[in-house]
């Protein structure tokens, strides 16, 4: 079997690789799946000290980070607003940048070459847009940004969540359509997790089987590097999951349990990377 040969990655990103808010626990959206909760575990290091902050995580052994954080009402993550920052870090350190970017446009490229990796979510259905993130936003936005970015030679690895629309799995495989017309070299997918205190709090998690098989479709469409992202549910759920991708011949896998690293171990060559899977 071809995917028992290839090697798999195992991204740890942890301490080493932290996610920053730039907008602390702001967002100007309020989606049915997040519900600004997931802004709440991330760094949040004020305008003034995110040099600072870079300078230290670097000294600490430190390999990057995420910048991420709320949507502002252009919704943008501000990255833009941090330029001056993103060159001081880029010139005084060998961080690595992921940038969640949001609706950018042609005026955000001055900052973009700053960044390694763009990540952006990428929803291939309006319908689904307009239920879950409640914008004025279609498909053919998305495809602009990715349009815009690999016009411009920035990388970007764009993340399709498995049940985004309330557990329900349909639209993700036209997503995977879409993105194959681009020159993408990594495809993320997570999965969502019913998430308590939002509005998809008492949705059922996405089944194991039907999120494979998404996976699946994914591995035999796409021939770039194919990761199962850091969001996706926990415990059995995870367990089951993670074996199922890693036989599915996935390149990359964010966060296992330690037993399915041990098992991954058995049937692929692996290699540990303390960073975001997208790096």
């Amino acid at each position: 079997m071809e995917a028992e040969k290839k090697k798999l990655k195992i991204y740890i990103p942890g301490i080493k690789f932290p996610s920053v808010s730039l907008t602390g626990s702001y967002c100007a959206l309020n989606c049915a799946h997040c519900g600004r909760h997931y802004l709440e575990g991330m760094k949040k290091p004020k305008k003034g000290e995110l040099v600072d902050f870079c300078l230290n995580l670097e000294r600490s052994g430190g390999l990057g980070c995420l910048l991420s954080g709320g949507m502002d009402s252009r919704l943008k993550v501000p990255i833009d607003k941090y330029a001056d920052e993103l060159r001081k870090i880029k010139r005084r350190t060998n961080l690595k940048i992921n940038a969640h970017v949001g609706f950018i446009d042609e005026s955000d490229l001055e900052w973009l070459k700053y960044v390694d990796v763009v990540s952006l979510d990428f929803v291939g259905d309006d319908d689904v847009i307009r239920r879950v993130y409640r914008i004025d936003k279609t498909v053919e936005d998305y495809l602009r940004i990715v349009e815009l970015l690999t016009e411009n030679e920035i990388r970007v690895a764009p993340h399709i969540t498995i049940g985004l629309d309330f557990g329900r799995i349909h639209w993700e495989y036209r997503a995977i359509d879409l993105l194959m017309e681009y020159p993408i070299d990594v495809l993320v997918l997570d999965v969502l997790i019913p998430t308590k205190g939002t509005e998809m709090e008492n949705v059922p998690k996405p089944g194991v089987e039907e999120s494979l098989k998404v996976v699946k479709y994914a591995r035999e469409r796409f021939n770039g590097e194919l990761s199962i992202g850091c969001m996706r549910p926990t415990g059995r759920w995870r367990l089951e999951f993670d074996r199922g991708a890693v036989l599915a011949g996935v390149d990359r896998l964010t966060n296992p349990p330690r037993k399915v690293i041990e098992w991954a171990k058995t049937v692929r060559d692996v290699e540990i990377i303390y960073e975001c899977c997208v790096m």
